[in-house]
C-alpha cells in the first residue's frame, strides 16, 4: 500500500463513488482524484427511467450516491465537467480537457457507456430521445408531460421501463421490438409471453420482430413505418437498444479489448491488460464460468467490480463477487433475477402467472438437471433472498418440492441447506 500514493478514477458514476469510497474504508491516505464530464456528482441511474422520469420537477428523488460533503469531507479532488482526453500508461499519466495533467500510481477506468444510437436518430432532434443521464431524463419528463403519445424502439428492461412510466403518465406508447418477444436472452419463454400479456394490458401496443422501414421526423412529430406494413404516429420517439461501452481511452492507451462484446478485458480482481490500470461497471468484460466473457450491465455489478478493483489497487484482499443479481420495476411488478441465464434451462414454476392478476407472486426457478442456475421472481422479493443460498451452492433441487407452496420458500430453502450440511 505505501507504493501506491496517487489513484486516479475516470469516470464519476456508481462505479466510481463505491471505488473511493472503499479506498478510503481500506485506510488509504494518497491523494484520489476523479475526473467526470457530467456537471453532476455520482449518481443512481436505475431510477431515471422510473422513479425521475415520473416526478414532478419540483419533488425529484435525491439520487445521490453518496451525501453532499462526502468528497470534500474524505479529501477526494472531484473534477466534474471535466474529460480526460488522453491516458499514457507508459508514463502514468492522464491529460485533461482543461489542459491540467494528472499522474497516478493506480488508475481506474469507470467510464460506463452510452446509449447506442441509431443514425436516422439525431439526439439533436426535438422529439427523438435516449436516455443515459439525469439531463437526459428530466428532457425527456418534460417531452412525456406535453405529449399524448410516444414510439419506444427496443423492448429491453430500459425500453420496457420508459414504457410502462410513460403509461402511467397517460401517455399512449406504442413499442417496436426486432425480436419476437421482449427480453428474449434473458428470460424462458413463458416469462416474455406474461409479461407481454402484462404489457398489453397496461394499455401499451406491442409490435414484436418489426423493423423500421422509414422513419421520418415533420416537425414536432415522429412518422415509423415498419416492415409489416404498420404506420405509427406519435409525438414523440425513445430509442432504448443498448449501451456502447465507453472504450476510447481504453482502447488509444492500448488495453486488451474483448473483440466480441466490446468491454475493456479485466481479470477476477479487475486489473486490464496494463498491470497498473483497472476497470469496473459497464465498459468492462469479464470471464464468468459456464458463459465466457460477459459484459454486466447491472446497478450491482457496477458496485462489486468497484469494491473488487479498489482492494486490488491496494493489494489487499477483497471477498469474492456476489451472485449475479439484477431488478427492474415495471408494469406494476417487481421483477427480481438471481443467477445468469444459459440455454437448456428447464424452468418450474412456484405460485401463479396469471397477468391480470394485480398483484401477481411467482418464482421461475431454471434447473440443468436439479441443479439451479437461474431463478425469476416477481413480487416475491423475500422469498428469492430466502433462496439466494441453494442457487449459490449449487443445492439439488427437486421440482415438485419447489413448487409446493403448502410450505414457506424459507422453510424450504431451509430444509435444503441443513440436508446439504448433514
Amino acid at each position: 500500500m505505501s507504493a501506491v500514493s496517487s489513484i486516479l478514477v475516470i469516470g464519476a458514476g456508481q462505479a466510481a463513488a463505491v471505488a473511493v469510497a472503499t479506498l478510503r474504508d481500506q485506510g488509504y491516505q494518497g491523494r484520489i482524484t476523479v475526473v467526470g464530464d457530467e456537471a453532476h456528482a455520482p449518481y443512481e441511474r436505475p431510477p431515471l427511467s422510473k422513479a425521475v422520469l415520473a416526478a414532478v420537477e419540483a419533488e425529484e428523488p435525491g439520487i445521490s450516491v453518496k451525501e453532499e460533503d462526502f468528497f470534500s469531507a474524505r479529501d477526494i479532488d472531484l473534477r466534474l465537467g471535466t474529460e480526460v482526453v488522453s491516458l499514457n500508461p507508459a508514463a502514468g499519466q492522464a491529460l485533461l480537457s482543461d489542459g491540467s495533467a494528472v499522474a497516478y500510481d493506480r488508475c481506474l477506468l469507470a467510464t460506463g457507456g452510452t446509449a447506442r444510437q441509431l443514425p436516422e436518430l439525431s439526439p439533436d432532434a426535438p422529439q427523438v430521445h435516449y436516455l443515459r443521464t439525469l439531463d437526459d431524463a428530466r428532457r425527456l419528463r418534460n417531452a412525456l408531460r406535453k405529449a399524448r403519445s410516444a414510439v419506444i424502439i427496443g423492448a429491453g428492461f430500459l425500453g420496457l421501463e420508459i414504457a410502462s412510466t410513460a403509461r402511467g403518465m397517460g401517455v399512449d406508447v406504442s413499442i417496436v421490438e426486432t425480436a419476437s418477444r421482449v427480453l428474449a436472452r434473458v428470460v424462458p419463454d413463458a416469462f416474455s409471453a406474461w409479461l407481454q400479456a402484462r404489457v398489453a394490458a397496461s394499455g401499451a401496443t406491442l409490435y414484436l420482430g418489426q423493423s423500421i422501414n422509414d422513419l421520418q421526423l415533420p416537425a414536432d412529430a415522429v412518422r415509423v413505418s415498419l416492415s409489416d406494413g404498420s404506420l405509427l404516429d406519435a409525438d414523440l420517439v425513445v430509442v432504448a437498444v443498448g449501451l456502447t461501452p465507453a472504450t476510447d481511452l481504453a482502447r488509444s492507451a492500448g488495453l486488451q479489448l474483448n473483440g466480441a462484446n466490446g468491454g475493456i478485458e479485466v481479470d477476477t480482481q479487475c486489473r486490464s491488460s496494463d498491470p497498473r490500470i483497472f476497470a469496473a461497471g459497464d465498459c468492462t468484460s469479464q470471464h464468468h464460468e459456464g458463459h465466457g466473457a460477459l459484459r454486466l450491465e447491472s446497478w450491482q455489478n457496477a458496485n462489486e467490480q468497484a469494491r473488487i478493483a479498489a482492494c486490488a489497487m491496494l493489494d489487499a484482499d477483497a471477498p469474492p463477487a456476489a451472485f449475479p443479481w439484477f431488478w427492474t420495476d415495471q408494469f406494476e411488478c417487481n421483477i427480481q433475477m438471481l443467477g445468469l441465464p444459459r440455454a437448456g434451462l428447464q424452468y418450474v414454476l412456484r405460485g401463479g402467472m396469471d397477468p391480470a392478476d394485480a398483484s401477481p407472486k411467482f418464482i421461475m426457478l431454471g434447473l440443468e438437471g436439479s441443479i439451479p442456475r437461474h431463478a425469476l421472481a416477481v413480487n416475491a422479493g423475500g422469498d428469492l433472498r430466502a433462496l439466494r443460498p441453494v442457487l449459490e451452492r449449487g443445492l439439488e433441487v427437486d421440482a415438485a418440492g419447489f413448487s409446493d407452496t403448502s410450505a414457506t420458500m424459507k422453510a424450504y430453502a431451509k430444509a435444503l441447506l441443513a440436508s446439504a450440511v448433514g
